[in-house]
């Protein structure tokens, strides 16, 4: 039987790093109607913040099916109660295996072990099958917390 782990990794490892890297491909990709390019996965992954997926300030977790990295996401702590949720992203082929819900149950398990009491995220109004996942985990939608030119909803849940 295959089966995830889930643990806690250095947002710059290897296989952390390819799956930002197909995290932000799919995403741009989607916003731009057509496939990003290399170069243009490059320039949206420089400067990204990624650094701060570290403790004390947040954590980054990879996704393992039978050993294969194939999810990731991170909490970053916005203050001393509120951490947001960003970078959820599970490969294509291994989504509709349970491997969602477990990786939002360790987020939210990370999130809470750096002191978060509650969760926020944003997210764009396109990205259907995040904000069915979010709603399922009891995400309701707040009002908007931060602005930015790719985000159209915001979310929050208590931990």
């Amino acid at each position: 039987m295959t089966v995830w782990t889930l643990a806690p990794e250095p947002f710059d490892s290897p296989d952390a790093t390819a799956l930002r890297r197909a995290y932000y491909h799919d995403v741009a990709s989607r916003y731009w109607g057509r496939p990003a390019t290399v170069e243009e996965v490059d320039e949206g992954l420089t400067g990204d913040g990624a650094e701060l997926l570290t403790p004390p300030t947040g954590r980054f977790v990879v996704g393992r099916y039978g050993g294969e990295a194939a999810a990731c996401g991170g909490v970053l702590m916005l203050d001393q109660e509120r951490a947001e949720l960003t970078r959820v992203f599970l490969l294509h082929d291994f989504r509709g295996r349970k491997g969602a819900s477990l990786l939002m149950e360790t987020l939210e398990h990370e999130a809470r072990a750096l002191g978060a009491r509650r969760m926020v995220l944003n997210t764009r109004l396109d990205l259907v099958e995040a904000r069915a996942l979010y709603a399922r985990h009891g995400y309701v939608e707040i009002p908007a917390y931060c602005t930015g030119p790719y985000m159209d909803i915001w979310y929050g849940k208590d931990l």
